[in-house]
């Protein structure tokens, strides 16, 4: 697949200039010549004869990024003296911070904040424990905790090399849901430990969002803390992203006017995003799924690559007990689903299917059929990439859920709460707004994050999750 230039592939450009006319505009054919985007272009200063600008482009990766510098130098009149790779500056020193909300500018303000005033509040939380989700900071405190085992596509990191993509999540539900999210990455593998770990540090916490820890571990790990503690858990590259797919299922069927329960779906994937896929559709009453992975069609009874995790899965999948390989699986489908690798399809695969296909191609960054194959012969796609539509990512649903879940002060979190996340995110669009290329809301649509979490309040108080 061709990759198109990215902001996440973004370079400024500091150029010393000959002024003189003509040399900006050959400065912009060499940099268009080479494939790049010209994005903004500031004048730092001007000197005598000479002007310095920098010049911002987005490339398609780091060779095209070099590409894209060397170009610019081949110029007669041109003098690199700096180039900054955007992406790289905007983590420097770290993305979050803390601030305090009380000021501490005099003695006063000390006895009441410390001690001996916060001696108080100590007797208080002591004699009344849940209160200490109103005087500190566990009413909107998130722990985001990985071992950096399965870090977004990149696969076993570690947890200094996940700590970035920890700090982006803190800054999402800051931003979206003003919670206070805390990026903790473990030096541990051990799945009692990990476990054991965060029971030790959940007092401080409403939640728990468990992040990049590789299948089948993260399994046994949400499922044991989750019986263990008194908060919510959530397993976000599980529950997270298969709540936003279902609510794109839900748009589906009702732009096309469809039972949903009647779909015949395939996911590839059988690791934590695609377990929980087919596990939350299997719930919702979708009941023809065909789970594959690298192997094929996951069956009862299949005896390669299977742990005790696929063998749950095949028993509750797979009803018409379809043998062979994901064009077998494909056959007749009217949904793929894919959360799995790049390139697995082909165009034949989709022809397979039923009439009006619906493809969810949401490997990421590279799919797994190239868009620009698929959208000619499919009635509907998505993809999990911002440059094509229907983008389906869990930003659209993390933040509301753990909003709502601190706003009931849940003690867990169970079915009803997913169900009622997918059905705010769905119908955050109206009947009339649904299109082909328009079937999920926005994850910069402020009023996702409001929806979801009234609704997952709601389906806390109802369902008996909600604290006093």
């Amino acid at each position: 697949m061709i990759r198109v230039p990215s902001p996440s592939y973004s370079i400024t450009v500091r150029a010393e200039i000959d002024n003189r006319v003509g040399m900006f505009s050959m400065i912009a054919n060499a940099i268009s010549i080479v494939g790049g985007d010209l994005g903004a272009i500031d004048i730092v200063r001007v000197e005598k004869g000479k002007i310095v600008r920098d010049i911002t482009v987005n490339a398609r990766d780091d060779k095209h990024e070099k590409k894209i510098v060397n170009a610019i130098r081949e110029i007669d009149g041109v003098n690199v003296l700096r180039v900054m790779d955007r992406t790289f500056s905007v983590h420097e020193g770290g993305k979050i911070e803390i601030h305090n909300k009380a000021s501490v500018k005099n003695r006063d303000d000390l006895s009441k904040v410390y001690t001996p005033g916060v001696a108080r509040i100590c007797h208080y939380i002591h004699e009344h424990k849940q209160h200490a989700y109103r005087y500190t900071i566990k009413g909107n405190a998130v722990a985001v905790v990985t071992d950096g085992s399965a870090v977004l596509g990149l696969g076993d990191m570690g947890p200094e090399a996940a700590m970035p993509v920890m700090e982006g999540k803190a800054m999402i539900f800051k931003e979206f849901a003003g919670i206070d999210a805390f990026p903790i990455a473990l030096k541990t593998r051990d799945t009692e430990e990990i476990i054991s770990t965060v029971k030790n540090i959940s007092p401080a916490f409403g939640g728990i969002n468990l992040e990049d820890i590789s299948a089948p571990r993260c399994f046994d790990i949400e499922t044991k803390l989750r019986k263990e503690l008194d908060i919510p858990v959530m397993h976000d590259d599980q529950h997270g992203t298969a709540v936003v797919v279902l609510a794109a299922l839900i748009n589906v069927a009702r732009l096309l006017k469809k039972n949903i329960k009647k779909f015949r779906v395939v996911v590839t994937g059988a690791g934590a995003a695609g377990s929980a896929t087919a596990r939350i559709l299997l719930s919702f009453g979708i009941r023809d799924i065909i789970v594959c992975d690298r192997h094929g069609a996951v069956y009862h009874g299949r005896r390669q690559d299977m742990d005790p995790h696929k063998r749950m899965l095949a028993k509750a999948t797979n009803p018409r007990k379809i043998k062979g390989s994901i064009s077998d699986a494909m056959h007749g489908a009217s949904v793929f689903i894919g959360l799995s690798a790049p390139n697995i399809i082909t165009p034949d695969d989709i022809r397979r299917m039923s009439k009006e296909p619906i493809v969810f191609a949401l490997a990421n960054p590279d799919p797994e059929i190239a868009p620009e194959e698929a959208l000619p012969i499919v009635r509907v796609l998505a993809t999990g990439r911002s440059d094509y539509p229907n983008q389906i990512n869990n930003m659209l649903s993390f933040p509301g859920i753990f909003r709502g879940l601190l706003d009931a002060r849940a003690r867990g979190i169970n079915e009803e709460v997913k169900f009622a996340a997918a059905m705010a995110i769905a119908h955050t669009l109206k009947d009339e707004e649904l299109h082909e290329d328009y079937i999920i809301p926005s994850g910069f649509d402020r009023k996702v994050v409001s929806a979801v979490a009234h609704a997952v309040t709601e389906a806390a108080r109802k369902t008996g999750l909600a604290g006093k």
